[in-house]
């Protein structure tokens, strides 16, 4: 939605996920780097994959530039180690300042922790890729649910960066856009029309049929 262009994605590690993670964003058009330490995992890769592979670890600071971690726009940690990509995770947050990162996480508990803490970790009991691509193109609005007159749906949106600040209440629209809940480190708000915008917050819509792009201009709307 505020993206015009494709971004440039890192990901690391190239088993099940990743690899048809990556192949999917660059069949999407998107500049994928993906990383693993064993060469052979890159055989996963679709022929449709036009993105580089590079490898080596994930959180070796020289080869994390050489994937282009200085302007990444997002990096999904996907080895088969928790630790590996928490560690990760905090690499590209921290010392790259890359806006959008997710990190995958087996036990269910360590996510919920780390998400707390602001690391973006989805759990391999839920995990998959829609939910990764997700986090790391978060232009892409999810739509949840229609109503049985498809007259209204209920789409979940990551806040664009440029509205942390700001009140929610005023990314409605009278008529068209209600904003009815946000997911904020992994605990649901009904009082959003209360609230002011914070980075990696998710914000729940209720949206008319025919309004997705009035819902999208409002989130691309930047005031000076």
């Amino acid at each position: 939605m505020w993206w015009d262009q494709g971004v440039h994605v890192i990901i690391i590690g190239s088993g099940r996920v990743g690899s048809g993670l990556a192949t999917d964003l660059s069949a999407k058009g998107h500049d994928v780097v993906i990383l693993d330490k064993a060469a052979k995992s890159f055989r996963r890769l679709g022929e449709e994959f036009r993105g580089r592979t590079i490898t080596g670890s994930g959180f070796d600071r020289e080869i994390l530039i050489e994937a282009g971690a200085e302007k990444a726009d997002a990096l999904a940690a996907v080895t088969s180690g928790d630790n590996s990509n928490i560690l990760c995770a905090r690499i590209a947050r921290e010392n790259f300042q890359i806006p959008q990162v997710v990190a995958r996480i087996y036990d269910p508990r360590r996510a919920e922790i780390y998400q707390r803490l602001g690391i973006p970790t989805v759990a391999t009991v839920t995990w998959t890729i829609d939910q990764v691509r997700r986090w790391l193109l978060p232009e892409e609005a999810i739509i949840s649910w229609t109503d049985a007159s498809a007259t209204l749906r209920v789409i979940e949106q990551p806040l664009p960066p440029h509205w942390a600040g700001r009140p929610l209440v005023n990314l409605e629209v009278p008529g068209e856009v209600r904003v009815i809940g946000v997911n904020r480190a992994g605990s649901v708000r009904m009082d959003a029309n209360e609230m002011v915008g914070q980075e990696r917050d998710h914000v729940v819509f209720a949206v008319a049929v025919g309004s997705e792009e009035t819902l999208a201009a409002k989130l691309r709307e930047v005031v000076a």
